[in-house]
């Protein structure tokens, strides 16, 4: 590692390499001289950046946090006109960001739900905001669709977006575990075709 006079560039590292092991190994599984090791830095440092492996958890889950609001903005510019549209567009760009990103590794929000949400306030604290924010930028959209008449309206918009993240962390477990893309796919297609559309009133 070369060395800089920049402060952040060490828990830069650390951040980086910490997002990398918890989405490939999970919390449990990644100690800290191996993060240190991950980042290039000595282990000494870890704690001069970050109280303890909890607090740096949970700024992991923070910058993931972070990384997703990015990601959204740039789908949000390439998506199409229309409201629905727009919802078919995240998710078919979020499928086929796990199904060539190289390894089929799930969601940092959801690993963490798993391994360390009812142990670590901290930690819970960070992915309910996390967790939050998804839903938040979804239930926009669904609302703009329902304004639009392309969305059913008997549902409200946030628990309509709720419901679906509720569904993609389910699918995206079973991906792990089939090793494949297809319940994401599959239980996604059935929200988006079959729950989403309002339904046809039949005179």
């Amino acid at each position: 590692m070369s060395r800089t006079s920049d402060p952040t560039f060490v828990p830069e590292c650390l951040i980086a390499a910490g997002l990398d092991l918890f989405l490939n190994q999970g919390y449990n599984a990644t100690g800290v001289q191996q993060i240190a090791s991950h980042a290039g830095v000595p282990k000494g440092s870890f704690y001069n950046h970050f109280a303890s492996k909890e607090a740096f958890a949970a700024a992991v889950v923070e910058r993931y946090s972070d990384n997703n609001a990015k990601s959204w903005e740039l789908m949000m510019a390439t998506a199409p006109d229309g409201p629905l549209d727009k919802i078919h567009h995240v998710f078919d760009q979020m499928t086929a960001y796990h199904e060539h990103g190289g390894r089929l590794c799930g969601c940092l929000i959801g690993i963490f739900a798993a391994e360390i949400a009812s142990s670590s306030e901290t930690c819970r604290k960070e992915l309910l905001k996390a967790q939050a924010a998804w839903r938040d930028r979804l239930a926009e959209l669904i609302n703009h669709a329902q304004v639009a008449q392309a969305v059913r309206g008997d549902i409200d918009a946030t628990l309509l977006s709720e419901t679906t993240w509720n569904v993609w962390e389910g699918a995206l477990l079973r991906m792990k575990i089939e090793g494949s893309i297809r319940p994401v796919r599959d239980s996604i297609a059935v929200i988006l075709n079959l729950l989403y559309p309002p339904a046809i009133r039949v005179a």
